[in-house]
Parts: structure tokens; sequence; C-alpha cells
């Protein structure tokens, strides 16, 4: 389905391939009757407008399930397509491509019961004159029984946390699923290597000890080695880049691309990277949690840090409960 409108070329031909959304305003981009499944999400918007830049955090993307009040997918447009700080990043995986020049693909399978709804609200202080989208499904054959419904939950800890507390990915969540995947967007608030915490997952039941743990941020990302060519700092090692089907680094930079000025200026070393859990999903009967530590490391071993973190959690889920903390207003999402 895509936005249609007549065109001046006459009856069957192309017209306005987009829709408006002024500002404070809210657009559905999907509204369908099961049972089916949404296959494939494609929209792109402009980054930033002449009211200001951060439209891909100040556009709020929600997904209702059957007639439900509460939405299973809130977060920032950019961010559920694993472009953080508000910012264009090009990747390739299986389920989420940003294309060049920001054409954003969706491949969740997203099976649906009764209904599926998508909205997209603009919280931007200006108006933007076209926003492109399709949404492709399949519909009329039956869900399986056990199908859960994709959920997606945006959670940020803006360099407020105290040392030695960790960064809530995930939590709330009362059922049974599958939790499919994760994406990191990282401001480094200090000095040194950022990336020595371990992402934990705590199911059903488990408090004390994590059931699953990996080794660092950046293991867990499918990278090694502070994601550097080699680990010396003269002179200054290559930090690389790279996007796979299931894992990656795709987003560094440490230039401010606001452009309040002229030119870009210094900023503060943004990281962006995601890990998909489709080959080895992670299942939960009863419940989920999931966080990450805040550990940094320099020549004199492991420090505690407070970094500013923003991260997506995505999981499927069947029946149960969700505690769906308030989205925090735009000018609290934004990069600072």
């Amino acid at each position: 389905m895509a936005a249609r409108t007549a065109s001046a070329l006459g009856p069957g031909r192309k017209g306005s391939p987009a829709l408006p959304l002024p500002a404070g305003e809210t657009i559905t981009l999907a509204d369908v009757e099961g049972p089916g499944v949404i296959r494939h999400l494609w929209i792109t918007v402009p980054d930033r407008t002449p009211a200001g830049p951060f439209v891909l955090r100040d556009l709020v993307l929600r997904i209702f399930w059957d007639d439900a009040e509460q939405p299973a997918v809130e977060v920032p447009l950019g961010d559920f397509f694993c472009n953080g700080f508000a910012e264009r990043a090009q990747l390739v995986s299986e389920p989420i491509v940003v294309a060049p020049t920001g054409g954003m693909n969706c491949y969740f399978p997203m099976p649906f019961r009764r209904r599926a709804r998508i909205t997209l609200e603009s919280q931007h202080e200006g108006d933007l004159s076209h926003v492109f989208f399709q949404v492709d499904c399949t519909t009329g054959d039956e869900v399986a029984e056990d199908a859960g419904y994709l959920h997606a939950q945006w959670r940020r800890s803006n360099g407020t946390t105290a040392l030695g507390q960790d960064h809530v990915i995930l939590d709330g969540v009362r059922g049974r699923g599958t939790y499919v995947g994760t994406f990191v967007a990282l401001t480094s608030l200090h000095r040194y290597w950022w990336g020595e915490g371990e992402v934990k997952f705590f199911l059903d039941g488990d408090r004390e000890h994590p059931s699953l743990c990996s080794t660092g941020l950046e293991d867990y990302a499918g990278g090694a080695w502070a994601f550097q060519d080699e680990l010396r700092t003269s002179p200054e090692p290559t930090i690389l880049t790279y996007s796979a089907p299931w894992s990656g680094y795709h987003q560094h930079d440490s230039r401010d691309r606001t452009r309040f000025s002229e030119f870009a200026t210094e900023a503060l070393p943004m990281h962006g990277m995601y890990r998909w859990h489709l080959p080895d999903p992670i299942y939960f009967e009863r419940e989920i949690a999931v966080t990450v530590q805040q550990i940094g490391c320099w020549e004199k071993g492991l420090f505690e840090r407070s970094d500013d973190v923003s991260t997506v959690a995505y999981w499927y889920q069947q029946g149960g409960q969700v505690e769906l903390p308030p989205l925090p207003t735009r000018e609290q999402r934004w990069p600072r």
C-alpha cells in the first residue's frame, strides 16, 4: 500500500507517492484487517527542515496489533531503522536495510490476526512536505496459533546513571516470546575505550546471575579488539566499520552534522551497532530483562562509566503484558 492521489497525467498515471506531515500531526501508514503478515516496510523522509535537524528523532513510529490501545512498537523513526543520533547511516542486514540517501527498509515479518495499524507522529517543529512510504503485506491466510507479535521499545540513559548502574535495554515484559535483536547508539562521554560492558539476558526468574552474558559490547555486535585495526595509541588506530547480515558496527562519527553552522564541527564520538538474534533466537517462557554494563578500559585497567546510551529492543511475544515506559519528550530524545 502507498499514498495515492490523482495525477495531472490522468487516471492510472503517477500522482503523488507521498503524504504531507504537518508539525504535531499523525498520519496512518497502514490500517489492514487480518489475518495477515506485514512483509516489508519502506519509508523515507528528509532528515532536517528549516525548523531543525533532528527529524529522525522527532518522528515516532508506532504499530498497534488487534485494536490494542497500547502500541507494540513505539520508537523514534531513525532508531527503529538503526539510524541513531538523528543521522543517516547506511547498513545492509537481513531484517533492516538503509540504502544510500536514506531509503529505510524493514523485513521483519509481522503477523497479525484481526488488525494491523501503523502510524507516524511528528513532534518536529516544522512541517514535512513529503513522507514517502510503502507497506507490503499478505492477507487471508491463517496465522499460526503460536505466532508472536513484533514488539520494539526505545530507551535512553543520557549520561545520568550512577557509576556501576547498568543501562536497561528491556524490562517489564511478562509472557512467552522470542528476543530477536538489539540496536545500540552510544555517545562516548568519557575518555578511553567505552565498550567493555557485558550485555546480559535475564530469563524466566533468573535474577542474581544472567541466563546469557556477552564478553563485551563490541563482541556482542560481532566485532573484536575495540573495532580497531590495532590496539595502539600512536599512530592513531583506524576505526573499522562494517555491516553484515546478523551484526554490525555501521555508525562511527565525531563530527557535528546538524548544520547549525556552515561547516560540520567537532562532536563527541558516536557509535552505532546492531545484533540480530534471528539465527540464534533467545526464547523466554515467562519474562525477560536485558541490560548492558557501562564499563571502560585504559592502561590501568577497567573503570566504570556513564555514557549517553540509546537502545532499541526487538522481540516477538504471544500474549502476556508489557510495561511500556513513557516515551521521553522530543527534547529529551535529541542527541547532545
